[in-house]
């Protein structure tokens, strides 16, 4: 790693060296993780009080209750966000790993304790509910309230549900913690020097085909040493989903995840099969691809490659100049919350030894604000990951003012500001653009990010369906079998237009989603797809449709998936929906193919 106390400031610009967040404002005054917990433990004593009366309760009583409920989240949430944040820091500190165990710990006792609201609101009569649910006392909560019963047929006795939240801190939530230590050690050896796993990830987008192949190797050589211990979490985390979803009656492995991004089985079902319907665009893209960089076939190592003549670093200040200007192209008050958190310690950007892999932006609580957490390289792909991270960011900051239950939305909805951020990002630089080389080299990225984000997340899934049914029906799968899943499942997105190696077949054993959010990925292509439908919508109207957008936002999770895209003047329930959004991305690639031909760059 290279010490950032003696680089020049130019060289800290490019590592974004001095990009930190500041988490202390999590812990208010002088009180500390462990002081918050107190007070909600407290807290929960009084909401014990409501016990054998939640069904009864009139609705300014159950109000009250909710209030009660939000209180002791948000101070829950504090703590528990303040302890993940700061293990995300450094995986390898034991310190915060022990705090964060304390933690979740202590909060696991804390939802224990109010465990019996949900089990009580879940068996209240229907002819009281639906006399009390549509009082204005209950705005804050009412969405929140009608998803709990949604539950019914899924919650077990409150005796079975004790035991099940009391051994979740040593199941599941213990598992997915050592695969993210285990992941976040990974170093490869790269031109005689020892990186992070990250650093290597982002040599895949070189130009330089000799580099990407050695980036690969050098990956596959630093994935195999603790493949099989992270084959046997993975394992582990399988049997556990098939016994939960045994125990609590889901029809299938994701049926859980589909009833709480409120989607049914039926319409992700319709999502997974229209993208996998559309493969021809993917294989499409990389026969194109090929062409342009003077190969008969894509190895896997090119599948990333850029496209661009030569590569360009970007400095931190000039990627947040690029995504300011973009979001103030689309709405002033959306770049002004982007400019927070770019000013106000709301980022931590540069590669660290032990830092947590990837990106992500963690809502924290309405009363706070969010944070973003990157893994800067200085490459252009990482100009729009600061894009996309901001648009979850403006997101959880504009819809705060719905309280702890409504901020965030399904995860079918999660990914929908995000990819609006980037496209508009995007195209914000597209119409910076002259030269018909650089106007293809954005194109491409832009096409590869739909790809990336439809089509490869749904393989992903893919990938993980046969993972859960094999495990279900086999028994523990081996370290073989896991490369075979793997290699199956994306060549069928790719087809024969590119040449997996050997070494590829390990590559699945890094991603976190699978283990800590099993069933999340088709919400990155749902998302997608919608946001790029949405972007349409703002294409045709332009400024008229920015009011509805931020209200969307400002909605949070206050609303079904499909109420709320209505508010942008989108029909989920259509069953074209889907194919309208495939339309929009082979619409890329045509666009893509042509920008080639005007660079020159096809024979």
């Amino acid at each position: 790693m290279t010490n950032t106390d003696t680089i020049s400031s130019d060289e800290r610009d490019l590592n974004a060296a001095d990009v930190a967040w500041d988490l202390e404002t999590l812990l208010p005054g002088d009180q500390s993780a462990d002081d918050l917990l107190a007070l909600a433990d407290e807290k929960s004593a009084k909401v014990g009080e409501y016990r054998g009366r939640v069904a009864s309760l009139d609705a300014a009583g159950l109000a009250e209750l909710m209030a009660d409920l939000a209180e002791i989240g948000e101070l829950v949430s504090r703590a528990g966000h303040y302890a993940m944040l700061r293990f995300s820091e450094d995986t390898t500190d034991p310190e915060r790993g022990a705090a964060m165990m304390g933690v979740e710990e202590a909060s696991t006792a804390i939802s224990t304790k109010l465990l019996f609201v949900d089990l009580e609101w879940a068996t209240a009569d229907d002819d009281h509910v639906g006399s009390i649910i549509d009082d204005p006392v209950l705005d804050h909560y009412r969405h929140h309230l009608e998803n709990m019963r949604r539950n019914r047929p899924h919650l077990l006795s409150e005796a079975e549900e004790t035991i099940m939240t009391e051994k979740s801190v040593s199941g599941a939530s213990a598992w997915v913690r050592l695969f993210d230590e285990l992941t976040s050690v990974i170093e490869i050896e790269l031109d005689g020097e020892t990186l992070p796993l990250e650093a290597g990830l982002s040599q895949l987008q070189h130009p330089d085909r000799g580099v990407r192949q050695a980036a690969a190797e050098a990956i596959t050589g630093g994935l195999e040493p603790g493949l099989r211990t992270r084959a046997f979490v993975f394992n582990t985390l399988l049997l556990d989903k098939s016994v939960d979803d045994r125990l609590r009656n889901f029809d299938t492995w994701v049926s859980s995840r589909n009833l709480s991004n409120e989607a049914s089985d039926e319409s992700v079902e319709a999502l997974v099969e229209a993208v996998v319907g559309r493969y021809d665009i993917p294989q499409r893209w990389y026969r194109l691809k090929a062409q342009v960089l003077g190969l008969d076939q894509l190895a896997d190592y090119d599948r990333n490659a850029s496209v661009a003549e030569s590569e360009k670093r970007v400095g931190w200040k000039e990627a947040t100049s690029i995504v300011r200007d973009a979001y103030a192209s689309f709405s002033p008050e959306l770049a002004g919350v982007v400019g927070r958190f770019m000013d106000e310690g709301w980022i931590d950007a540069p590669i660290r030894d032990g830092k947590r892999p990837g990106a992500f932006c963690a809502y924290t609580v309405p009363s706070h604000h969010p944070y973003v957490l990157l893994n800067w390289t200085g490459r252009t792909r990482d100009v729009a990951t600061l894009a996309h991270e901001l648009g979850h960011g403006v997101h959880a900051y504009l819809a705060r003012e719905q309280g702890l239950f409504h901020q965030s939305t399904p995860l079918t909805l999660a990914e929908t500001a995000s990819v609006f951020g980037e496209t508009v990002t995007n195209n914000r630089l597209l119409s910076m653009l002259d030269d018909p080389g650089e106007r293809f080299s954005l194109l491409a990225s832009t096409l590869e990010d739909s790809i990336a984000t439809v089509f490869r997340q749904v393989a992903m899934n893919r990938f993980e369906n046969a993972c859960h049914i094999a495990r279900r029906e086999e028994g523990e799968l081996s370290v073989e079998k896991f490369g075979d899943l793997w290699v199956e499942t994306q060549t069928d997105m790719m087809g024969d237009t590119v040449s997996l190696g050997g070494g590829y077949r390990s590559w699945w054993s890094y991603i976190p989603h699978f283990m800590g959010t099993p069933g999340y990925v088709y919400a990155y292509a749902y998302g997608q797809l919608l946001a790029l439908s949405v972007y349409a919508r703002y294409a045709e109207q332009g400024e008229s449709f920015v009011p509805a957008y931020l209200d969307l936002l400002r909605a949070g999770g206050s609303r079904s998936p499909q109420d709320l895209a209505k508010m942008v003047n989108c029909d989920l329930a259509d069953p074209e929906f889907w194919d309208a959004g495939l339309v929009i991305v082979d619409e890329q690639l045509m666009a893509a193919d042509e920008a080639a031909k005007q660079a020159g760059r096809l024979a």
